[in-house]
């Protein structure tokens, strides 16, 4: 049976019906604001956020490594985690859980004056 038919032959009670199906459709309209848009959004940024890793941005992994990207691939990133002793390692982008510090080209490093005496 279809919608419309058991509308037709609902006859007297179509009114129960009615309510129910607005019911259902105001119940779907709650659940899309509530929940479906808040996580596309959130995709979506996170997406951004992926896309836009560069050289020399620190990161957090969702492991919780910290690492400074050295390398920026396809679908892969290598990480510097300790630079003295240059330990690199290879995640791939979706590990990476958030971005620190993003990397300030061009921008000069001010070093502190030293007081003369």
């Amino acid at each position: 049976m279809t919608f419309l038919t058991l509308l037709s032959q609902a006859g007297g009670g179509t009114g129960g019906l009615i309510q129910m199906v607005v019911l259902f459709g105001l119940i779907f309209v709650v659940i899309y604001f509530m929940m479906i848009r808040p996580q596309r959004r959130q995709a979506k940024e996170r997406e951004t956020m992926i896309t836009a890793l560069k050289k020399n941005d620190q990161v957090l992994t969702s492991s919780g490594i910290y690492g400074i990207v050295d390398k920026v691939r396809d679908h892969d990133i290598v990480l510097k985690i300790d630079e003295k002793s240059d330990v690199r390692m290879r995640v791939t982008k979706t590990a990476i859980a958030t971005v620190i510090k993003e990397s300030a080209a061009g921008e000069k490093k001010v070093e502190p004056e030293q007081s003369k005496k």
